[in-house]
C-alpha cells in the first residue's frame, strides 16, 4: 500500500538521485563532451553518427528486449541498482582507457570507446525500465508533474554550477588526459547518485507476467489495437525523438567549419544548461496550468527554429545560442515523453509500456547513421533540412494523441 508518507519518502529518494546525477551529467554529456572527445580523437561524421545512434535511439530500442525479462520480476529495485552500477563501471573503464592510451596509441581510443559507450548506454536502457515502473508505483499521481519539473530545475541549477568545473578541466589538461579525469569524476558522482535508489521503498509488487519475447510482441499488438493513443505515442517518439540527436552534429559542424577548441566545448555545455534551467523554471511555476499538448507543440516549433538557426549562422560566436535552444528542446522532450508514458499506461503495465517505447526509437536509432552519411555525401545543409521535415511530421501525432492533462 502506497501511503502519503512512503510517497513523500520515495519522492525525496528520487530527488537525491537526481541531484547527484545532475552533477555527474556534465562529465559524460552526450551532446557536447563525448562527441567532442571523439572528434578530437580523429572521428568524423560517421563516427559521430555511430556514437549518437548507440547512446540515444539505439540504447532505447533495446528496451524492447529488456522489457519482457524485467516485466516478470515482482520487484525491480535490484535491477535498477544493477543498471546504474554497470554505468559506473563503464565510465571507470573509459577513463582508464583514455588515461593509459596516449601518444602514438591515441587513435586506438577512437574504437575502444565505442565498447564502453555501448555498455554505458545499454545499462541505462536496462535501468530505465525499472526506474519508470518504480517511479509510477512509488510516487502519488498528483505529485508526478511536480516531480518532473522539480527534477529538471534541480538538475539545471546543479548542472550549471558543475559546467564551469567541466570547462576548467577541459582546458586544464590536454587530450586525452582531460577527458580521462572527466570520466573518473563522473563515475564517482554517479556512484553517490545510486544511494537514492538504495533508499527507495518499493511497496507495490508487479503482477504482470510475460512468457518470452514472442508473448511480448503479441501483447504489443494487442495494446496497439486496444489503446488508441499508443500508436500515435510511438509515432511521436519516432519523429520528435530525433531532436535529442541534433546537438552532437552541431559539435562536429562547429569543429569542421569554425575550428572550435576544448574551451568552446565547455562554453557550449554551459549554454545548453542555461536553456535547460530556463525552461525548467517556466514549467515548474506553471506545472498546474500548462498542458502537455502546449508543451508538445512548443517543442516542435522550437526544434524547427533550432535547425533554422544552424542553417543561417555564419559566425562562431553565435553558435552558443544554438545550444541554449538545444537545451530547451532536450528538457521539454524529456519531460513530455516521460509524462505522456505515464499518462497512456496503467499502474500494472508501466514496465511493459517502457519496453513498447523502445519500438518508438527505430527512427531515432537510424537517424544519426543516416545523418552522418548525408553530411559526408551532401554536407550539413541537407542534414538540417531533413531534420526539419521529420520534426514537422511530429505535429500530426501530437494532434492524434490529444492529451487532456
Amino acid at each position: 500500500m502506497l501511503s502519503k508518507k512512503i510517497s513523500t519518502y520515495n519522492f525525496r529518494a528520487f530527488i537525491w538521485h537526481a541531484t547527484f546525477l545532475a552533477f555527474a551529467k556534465n562529465f559524460m554529456d552526450v551532446d557536447t563532451v563525448i562527441p567532442a572527445m571523439i572528434v578530437e580523437a580523429g572521428g568524423g561524421a560517421m563516427h559521430i553518427g555511430i556514437m549518437t545512434a548507440i547512446m540515444l535511439g539505439g540504447s532505447s530500442f533495446t528496451q524492447l528486449f529488456f522489457a519482457p525479462y524485467l516485466s516478470n520480476k515482482t520487484y525491480k529495485k535490484k535491477y535498477l541498482l544493477l543498471g546504474i552500477n554497470t554505468r559506473v563501471f563503464a565510465l571507470l573503464g573509459l577513463g582508464v582507457l583514455l588515461f593509459l592510451l596516449q601518444g602514438e596509441r591515441v587513435g586506438f581510443v577512437l574504437w575502444m570507446t565505442f565498447l564502453f559507450i555501448t555498455l554505458f548506454s545499454l545499462a541505462g536502457a536496462f535501468a530505465n525500465i525499472s526506474y519508470t515502473d518504480i517511479l509510477g508505483k512509488s510516487v502519488n499521481q498528483d505529485k508526478r508533474k511536480t516531480f518532473f519539473s522539480s527534477l529538471q530545475i534541480i538538475s539545471g541549477i546543479i548542472v550549471l554550477a558543475s559546467a564551469f568545473l567541466v570547462k576548467r578541466i577541459l582546458v586544464w589538461k590536454t587530450f586525452p588526459e582531460n577527458y580521462a579525469f572527466m570520466f573518473f569524476a563522473g563515475a564517482g558522482i554517479l556512484f553517490l547518485a545510486s544511494g537514492g535508489f538504495w533508499a527507495i521503498k518499493e511497496v507495490i509488487p508487479s503482477k504482470l507476467k510475460i512468457k518470452g519475447f514472442n508473448a511480448f510482441i503479441k501483447l504489443l499488438k494487442t495494446e496497439l489495437k486496444e489503446n488508441k493513443k499508443l500508436p500515435y505515442f510511438l509515432g511521436f517518439i519516432n519523429t520528435q525523438g530525433i531532436a535529442i540527436s541534433f546537438l552532437p552534429f552541431v559539435i562536429l559542424y562547429a569543429k569542421e567549419t569554425f575550428h572550435t577548441q576544448s574551451n568552446s566545448t565547455g562554453t557550449f555545455l554551459i549554454f545548453k544548461v542555461v536553456g535547460i534551467v530556463l525552461v525548467s523554471i517556466l514549467v515548474l511555476f506553471g506545472a498546474k496550468k500548462l498542458k502537455y499538448k502546449v508543451l508538445l507543440y512548443s517543442n516542435v516549433f522550437l526544434s524547427l527554429a533550432l535547425s533554422t538557426m544552424a542553417i543561417f549562422i555564419n559566425d562562431a560566436s553565435l553558435l552558443k545560442y544554438i545550444f541554449v535552444l538545444g537545451g530547451i528542446v532536450y528538457s521539454l522532450y524529456t519531460m513530455t515523453m516521460s509524462g505522456l508514458l505515464l499518462e497512456i499506461s496503467g499502474t500494472e503495465n508501466r514496465a511493459l509500456y517502457t519496453g513498447f517505447a523502445g519500438a518508438g526509437n527505430i527512427l531515432p536509432a537510424l537517424f544519426p547513421l543516416i545523418g552522418g552519411s548525408i553530411i559526408k555525401q551532401f554536407g550539413f545543409q541537407s542534414f538540417f533540412i531533413l531534420f526539419m521535415i521529420i520534426i514537422l511530421s511530429a505535429a500530426f501525432f501530437i494532434a492524434k494523441i490529444d492529451c487532456k492533462r
